[in-house]
């Protein structure tokens, strides 16, 4: 018998909440017979990852993390300024996902413009520089911040201030899909979808799905 198939998601924030709460919104894939997708959190990480010194606090414990991880086949980075990823990428032979990556390119298959939730502004400055490196600016429609932090923005009383977001990208800006810029926001992607009527990318689904795929094909 074949040894089982793990995917690790890793929280590179020391909030369990959070880790939770994508851990729950991932249910969907955790298919009979497919490979385990456990969730694990960076326990000496900052509380939320809002700012570049918080990037690059955790890149390395993460590359460590994957070093110390050989019973993985795929790893997913749940933070959407995709902290250590090609640190993590150069440590293994193992795909790795960032969730902004595979977020944007998932909405990239489900709509023409491209809106982001974000955090703050700086999370914005952040995810901007990080588009035009991936070469997308051209299918942005706009990208504007709760002004919450990662905790605030999992709680059930943000789902207001998303809303009120999410229907300026969509009405103003033009966006007919939606990316939730943190994985704080899991929680919120069903409702949020129901109620502006068009698509939202919850970014740890789309990579967790991403590396399902590589592990199933491999």
């Amino acid at each position: 018998m074949s040894p089982a198939r793990r995917i690790l998601v890793i929280n590179p924030n020391s909030n369990t909440q959070v880790t939770e709460g994508f851990s729950e919104a991932l249910e969907s894939l955790r298919i009979t017979g497919g490979p385990e997708i456990e969730c694990a959190t960076l326990a000496d990480g900052p509380f939320g990852i809002e700012t570049q010194e918080h990037v690059e606090q955790v890149s390395l414990p993460l590359r460590r993390m994957v070093v110390a991880r050989p019973d993985v086949d795929a790893f997913v980075i749940a933070c959407y300024s995709d902290p250590g990823l090609h640190a993590c990428r150069e440590a293994t032979t193992k795909p790795v996902f960032g969730i902004q990556e595979s977020g944007i390119l998932a909405a990239l298959s489900r709509g023409d413009r491209v809106g982001v939730i974000a955090l703050g502004a700086q999370s914005v400055t952040r995810h901007l520089r990080y588009i035009r490196q991936l070469g997308l600016m051209e299918r942005l429609a706009g990208e504007r911040p709760l002004n919450l932090s990662v905790a605030q923005s999992e709680r059930p009383e943000a789902y207001d201030r998303l809303l009120e977001v999410g229907g300026a990208l969509r009405d103003t800006d033009g966006a007919d899909v939606l990316v939730l810029g943190c994985a704080g926001m899991a929680r919120h992607r069903r409702t949020l979808e129901a109620t502006l009527g068009l698509p939202v990318i919850d970014p740890t689904q789309a990579a967790t799905a991403d590396a399902l795929a590589a592990v199933l094909l491999a």
